[in-house]
């Protein structure tokens, strides 16, 4: 996760003390010095939605096997003894889990950010009060175009509608909510919309995700941007942050899944801001790149434990038979050991880069499934040869 605002505008938020402190320089298993990492838990793989791109392969019907309650209560036990400062609540859809307020309570309860990531057609005034009292310090709500291209996509007709009425239902009661925006073909156009309707409804935060190749995802390796299509994409979001600061305007934008967004925003400002450009230097240098596997971990519905969300192909363990902190510092999991110190086992473009300390091979998923070699070179780095150093 990069913090566009962070690196052009120097603004603070809570993550970057997670990805900009000289506590986060050199970690192998956590997101910071004396944490763990931040941790992607799918509480349920239940969803009412069906969305295209649904790295989970989701669908709305109930999945036999998930974590139960006192399963739950027990991970989460783990996970403050291993000191993780955030647990994003994931799925499918969390709130279509029925003990999601107990399990939230209770994070909260053992010092750890409890976070949700929802497609925001359940969030009711009622839901997200009872969120907010719980102590929730974020809700991201995923959009994916403006009306009928959202809802095209999410596979239900309504569900902008929706979500956006939660959104502003979160707002009302002051809730901190923000957008999550996937990045492909057929909704980059849309980019300059999304930065006009958080501008319009006073929605202080966006992500915006480049398209990662699993679950049915993987099925649209075609229709991601093209390189020129993303360093547009990038543009356009560089414009606008530094427009939105200008005007004192206090929205936070990251980008998501591509780390050659940093090297790409670092060689834009060195000719002409060369001051800038060094703090952004520096800024990177700290955050040292991708960190699946050392600052982000993930854990399914059934208790597996995986390098991140979108790499649920590959499990170390399970937290029904040890500890989530164990399973993590344990290297016998030659994916698991590779990612804590990967440079040596990059391929292709990734291995000969100039900037490998501050990308770390970017996101290895998206290698593997062009590939099929988890270590090859991410196929959706837009750097030219030339600004690599090739």
């Amino acid at each position: 996760m990069i913090s566009i605002t962070k690196l052009l505008c120097d603004s603070d938020y809570y993550g970057d003390t997670l990805r900009y402190s000289l506590g986060s320089r050199g970690q192998v298993h956590g997101a910071a010095q004396g944490h763990g990492p931040v941790v992607v838990w799918n509480c349920t793989r239940t969803c009412n939605l069906s969305c295209i791109h649904c790295y989970s392969n989701s669908e709305s019907k109930k999945y036999e096997g998930e974590l139960t309650t006192r399963e739950a209560l027990r991970f989460i036990d783990d996970l403050a003894e291993f000191r993780v400062p955030v647990i994003l609540f994931s799925g499918g859809e969390p709130l279509l889990r029925n003990d999601l307020m107990e399990l939230v309570a209770y994070a909260k309860e053992k010092g750890i950010r409890p976070t949700i990531s929802t497609n925001g057609t359940l969030l009711s005034p009622q839901n997200i009060l009872a969120l907010k009292n719980l102590g929730v310090g974020y809700i991201g709500v995923s959009l994916d175009g403006i009306g009928e291209n959202n809802d095209r996509f999410r596979g239900w007709q309504g569900a902008y509608d929706s979500a956006l009425e939660g959104i502003r239902n979160c707002i009302e009661v002051d809730q901190r909510v923000g957008l999550r925006f996937t990045i492909n073909r057929h909704n980059f156009k849309e980019i300059n919309d999304i930065l006009d309707l958080i501008e319009k409804e006073n929605i202080p935060r966006v992500c915006f995700y480049h398209l990662v190749y699993s679950g049915r995802g993987s099925k649209m390796i075609d229709e991601d941007t093209t390189r020129v299509e993303s360093r547009a994409a990038l543009d356009l979001i560089i414009e606008r942050t530094r427009d939105f600061h200008r005007r004192g305007l206090q929205k936070e934008i990251l980008t998501v899944d591509n780390h050659a967004d940093g090297i790409y925003i670092y060689l834009k400002l060195k000719e002409k801001e060369p001051e800038r450009a060094r703090k952004v230097l520096e800024l990177l240098e700290l955050n040292g790149g991708n960190r699946t596997g050392i600052a982000i971990g993930a854990v399914d519905w059934y208790g597996n434990v995986h390098p991140d969300q979108f790499t649920q192909n590959h499990t170390f363990g399970n937290v029904r038979e040890r500890k989530f902190g164990e399973i993590w510092t344990d290297n016998s999991k030659p994916v698991l050991a590779g990612l804590k110190d990967r440079k040596k086992l990059l391929k292709g473009r990734c291995a000969s880069c100039m900037w490998l300390n501050l990308c770390n091979g970017n996101f290895r998923a998206r290698a593997e499934a062009v590939s099929g070699d988890f270590w090859e070179s991410d196929p959706a780095c837009y750097l030219t040869d030339e600004e690599i150093g090739l």
